[in-house]
């Protein structure tokens, strides 16, 4: 009997998508790409983001898209946190979801905080989803495989603990590194300003083609079942990091394009 529950709550365990809900890059991935926007804002648009968050930080914001998963009247905004395509389709070239997507989400927050006739309450709303959703698109598995669901179907093992290809990149690596978000944000990888300049200026559809790129590269190299540990993470952590520097990059960039705009 006790053998035949052990098998039920496995098959149960992989079966279901409850990976699908979790935090995307952890909250301390969240929390870096926050920090690292706060110091690349311009002082108009650090003023206004001040005003509407009441003095909250983007940091701190940066987790509410996933805090409020866990209230059903916001189930319509689950698919806004990733798109999933066939795997070697462009963005432009796939099939869409009418529910909406990453992308569209995206441009629905910018839609609405550019929006004079919005009221604050949606400026503040759509705010701190934007700053998620930008942390979102550039975890590589939010634009991933339609068919194994951005990886949440690959189960792997991390250091002989069960997980899948999507968790792993979402928290896993993250949280191996065992870093604050403050330690974390401080040491990502150095850019001049120029490549700064070039990540900031890249435009929304090519920040979903870097991401696709990065999943279908490793989705060759943990193959379902992989056993994996500090080889893997020796690997990749770098691109982690590269990543969550993106994406405060960009994060900052459009915040700034939204709140001091340049002639």
């Amino acid at each position: 009997m006790k053998a035949y529950l052990l098998t039920t709550f496995f098959l149960f365990y992989f079966a279901t998508p409850h990976y699908a809900s979790a935090e995307v890059w952890g909250s301390t991935g969240h929390r870096v790409i926050g920090a690292v926007a706060q110091k690349h804002l311009t002082p108009k648009t650090a003023q206004q983001v001040n005003a509407l968050l009441g003095g909250m930080s983007l940091a701190f914001v940066s987790t509410y898209a996933d805090e409020i998963r866990s209230d059903n009247r916001y189930d319509h905004l689950a698919p806004w946190h990733y798109v999933n395509m066939d795997q070697y389709a462009r963005y432009n070239e796939a099939d869409k979801n009418p529910k909406g997507d990453i992308v569209t989400a995206i441009k629905s927050c910018i839609d609405t905080l550019k929006n004079p006739a919005a009221s604050k309450e949606d400026k503040v709303f759509y705010l701190k989803l934007l700053v998620h959703f930008i942390g979102d698109v550039h975890q590589p598995f939010h634009a991933g495989r339609k068919e194994d669901r951005g990886g949440n179907s690959i189960n792997l093992f991390w250091f002989g603990k069960r997980t899948n290809l999507h968790r792993l990149w979402d928290t896993d690596l993250i949280e191996h590194y065992n870093m604050s978000y403050r330690e974390l944000a401080a040491h990502l990888p150095k850019r001049t300003a120029d490549e700064k300049a070039v990540v900031m200026a890249a435009p929304l559809l090519d920040w979903v083609n870097q991401s696709q790129d990065l999943a279908n590269a490793l989705y060759d190299k943990t193959p379902q079942g992989s056993r994996l540990g500090y080889v893997y993470h020796y690997q990749h952590f770098q691109t982690i990091r590269e990543q969550l520097l993106d994406a405060g990059l960009r994060l900052a960039a459009t915040l700034n394009a939204i709140f001091d705009p340049v002639d």
